[in-house]
């Protein structure tokens, strides 16, 4: 059997060990509050608890980024050590060095995998540019962002407030939910079980 045609097999059982073991847990294990309040109150344990739940929501939003990150990290790693086998190439660029989002369909057209289906494609995209505006901040990534899923900033200062000093960084205001997460994690898994050709393929996986 030639080594590409295990490779999704082994991508996707590893993202979903990453997934059930550690992501999903510590994202549960993170409390986040449905609604923060504000404005002015004269009981001082009343405003702490406020306080607490405001960064209790920012630290859940960071948390979510930074695992957001990793599975994008690990999905990009397994998809070139993939493309490469698979003899995808880039005219112009060495390998390990070709953009993401152009690399991505031509590894999925070579490997037989549909990205517009149910959307694969678009969740994969948005997790990529999630981790980059998490990583580098205001940037081209923001601004393709913006485009791409302008919902990642549409929300209510009930829901979140950035909680560092006043700045004008877009970036900090990027909310990135636990149900995202769980999304990003589902489209690499599901992506893998396109990918794989063999037997007993795992098409759907049971999050995201």
């Amino acid at each position: 059997m030639e080594l590409p045609n295990c490779l999704p097999r082994s991508f996707q059982a590893n993202i979903d060990r990453l997934f059930e073991r550690v992501i999903r847990p510590m994202l549960t294990a993170m409390p986040i509050h449905a609604e923060l309040q504000s404005g002015v109150i004269d009981d001082l344990d009343v405003f702490l608890d406020r306080c607490a739940a405001q960064v209790d929501n920012h630290t859940a939003n960071e948390a979510a980024k930074a695992f957001t990150l990793i599975l994008a990290s690990l999905f990009e790693r397994h998809l070139r050590i993939w493309g490469r086998g698979l003899g995808v190439a880039m005219d112009g660029k060495r390998p390990g060095f070709e953009q993401f989002r152009e690399y991505l369909p031509l590894c999925a057209e070579a490997g037989g995998v549909e990205l517009e289906a149910g959307g694969l494609g678009r969740n994969l995209i948005e997790m990529f540019l999630v981790a980059n505006v998490y990583r580098h901040g205001d940037g081209p990534s923001v601004r393709d962002l913006v485009q791409h899923a302008p919902e990642r900033w549409t929300y209510e200062t009930s829901r979140y407030v950035d909680i560092l000093p006043s700045n004008e960084e877009q970036s900090e205001r990027l909310l990135v939910q636990p149900d995202d997460v769980t999304r990003y994690a589902g489209a690499c898994a599901r992506f893998w079980g396109r990918a794989d050709k063999m037997p007993n393929a795992l098409l759907e996986p049971p999050y995201g």
